[in-house]
């Protein structure tokens, strides 16, 4: 298990740039919606932490984690961002609808990276259960949501330094 032996919310803000000059789009699917929320309060208080101000960071909710790609295609269209994170969990059930929402949004959100030219982070919990879910939104093994904040600025400031040097 890749997180097994790791916490997702330990980071080192001396290695991060500073995220007061960028503006975040979060798309949070209101499917399991205890996930989802500790994903976004993770997010969120990382990005807080590392210097984004609060009225720079953008949330929109959608129904579930299938029309995450759908949210952030609009949230790039029709906002002035610098990166976007979208937010969800699937927790494996019975049958194959796991695996075709799971890939659905995998394929979605890496169509927006290649398409697109506003980064998209894929914080996606695909879990076997609901224990696994807890455990990566704020539980056992910290918080996936802070993982994915921290990579949103790296990307931010990735896109920046790139068109500069241009």
């Amino acid at each position: 298990m890749a997180t097994a032996n790791k916490n997702l919310s330990n980071y080192d803000k001396t290695t991060i740039p500073s995220a007061k000059d960028f503006r975040f789009g979060i798309v949070v699917s209101e499917w399991n919606e205890t996930i989802t929320e500790g994903l976004f309060s993770g997010a969120q208080t990382a990005l807080l932490d590392c210097g984004a101000l609060p009225n720079n960071i953008i949330r929109w909710n959608v129904p579930g984690s299938f029309e995450l790609v759908y949210g952030a295609k609009k949230i790039i269209e029709t906002q002035n961002l610098d990166v976007v994170i979208v937010i969800g969990s699937v927790i494996k059930g019975e049958t194959m609808h796991f695996e075709f929402v799971c890939e659905g949004v995998t394929q979605g959100i890496k169509d927006l990276n290649v398409l697109q030219d506003i980064p998209v982070i894929f914080c996606l919990l695909t879990d076997n259960n609901e224990q696994q879910s807890i455990d990566r939104s704020g539980g056992l093994h910290g918080n996936k949501g802070t993982e994915a904040a921290i990579a949103a600025i790296k990307m931010a400031f990735l896109r920046q330094s790139a068109g500069s040097s241009l």
